[in-house]
């Protein structure tokens, strides 16, 4: 019923696998975060929630197409959709989850660049928790390391007897400072241009993967050409175009920045109205509290009266029950001794 392997584990009987289990953790963790980092880009956490619907589902049929369209397997059409048997490449998810921010906002009417800068520190923050599954599944691994010296995790990786390259585990901690970096920046009130946050991560991702994907051994190829590689490199290439005109529309007066937006005031509201609610919510627990130990009060007090009046009437009962005994007792001797009377007569 539970028991740990390998490659994945067993809760109450059903199979699942480390790798899957930590993509589902990441993406978790990354609406949360989302969700957190709203507020400064005047969004509301259900925003994000309703964006996460639109995000989520594209995010995993890119990952799975991509991996489908550039694998030297040949897929059946029916197999293209078996995900659980492994088969997602991270480009084709942010390429999926793009496309659901740019859907959520035609809908919902909402400023790309805003939900953009939201979204990229929760995507690279998922990015490199999903690298962490790598290492379970096997997958995503470097080249073969020949020098002994580096025979040790986490340089490198044995996988099916052969030491590699940990990559999986370079991106992870790649990332991870890459969502240090973009957290500060959002909070930062002196970053005034909207979408930068959002051309940084491209930018910042774009030019780790790159250097990584050139030590990487198991990448998908268009023909002679690692497909990573080269989408890391377009990339950086758009990141820094899209830096560059934003500076510019917001130097033009074509785009509103941040304190025009008065992000910086709807952040301070936000925390109030939080502040608030969580100081209602304690009042509230306070009087139930208060209340709850003053009808436990009144029911001691209660129950203590009732022992006090209960406690005169049985001594009461006590006393008349001694008297009728005595009283009792004493026609039965008269009886006893008319009757030995009546036998003497006799």
């Amino acid at each position: 019923m539970f028991g740990f392997f390998s490659d994945h584990f067993l809760f109450f009987g059903l199979e699942i696998s480390y790798y899957g289990f930590i993509i589902a953790c990441a993406m978790a963790l990354a609406v949360f975060v989302a969700c957190l980092n709203a507020k400064y880009r005047g969004l509301k956490t259900d925003d994000l929630v309703v964006a996460a619907c639109y995000v989520l589902p594209l995010a995993i049929i890119g990952a799975r197409l991509y991996y489908v369209i550039f694998s030297d397997y040949d897929y059946s059409f029916g197999e293209i959709f078996r995900i659980w048997d492994g088969g997602m490449a991270i480009y084709g998810g942010v390429i999926g989850g793009a496309i659901g921010v740019l859907l959520y906002c035609l809908i919902h009417k909402k400023n790309f660049l805003d939900v953009g800068d939201i979204a990229a520190p929760s995507l690279i923050l998922g990015q490199a928790i999903g690298r962490i599954g790598c290492y379970f599944a096997g997958c995503c691994y470097g080249i073969e390391v020949t020098d002994d010296s580096l025979m040790w995790f986490p340089i490198s990786t044995k996988i099916d007897g052969v030491w590699h390259y940990s990559t999986f585990f370079y991106e992870s901690l790649w990332n991870l400072i890459g969502f240090a970096i973009l957290m500060l920046l959002l909070r930062k009130s002196s970053l005034k241009q909207r979408g930068a946050i959002m051309s940084l991560y491209l930018i910042i991702y774009g030019c780790g993967r790159a250097w990584i994907e050139s030590i990487r051994g198991d990448s998908l190829y268009l023909g002679s050409i690692k497909v990573s590689q080269l989408l890391s490199i377009l990339l950086i290439i758009v990141g820094l175009t899209v830096l560059v005109t934003i500076y510019i529309l917001h130097k033009k007066g074509k785009i509103k920045d941040i304190q025009e937006m008065n992000f910086p005031q709807f952040v301070a509201e936000y925390n109030a109205e939080v502040a608030k609610k969580k100081e209602e919510s304690r009042l509230k627990r306070q009087q139930r509290r208060e209340e709850r130990l003053k009808n436990k009060a009144q029911k001691e007090d209660v129950k203590k009266s009732e022992m006090n009046h209960e406690e005169p009437l049985t001594k009461d009962n006590q006393i008349k029950d001694a008297t009728d005994q005595s009283k009792e007792g004493q026609s039965n001797s008269i009886k006893k001794d008319n009757k030995e009377n009546n036998n003497k007569n006799n």
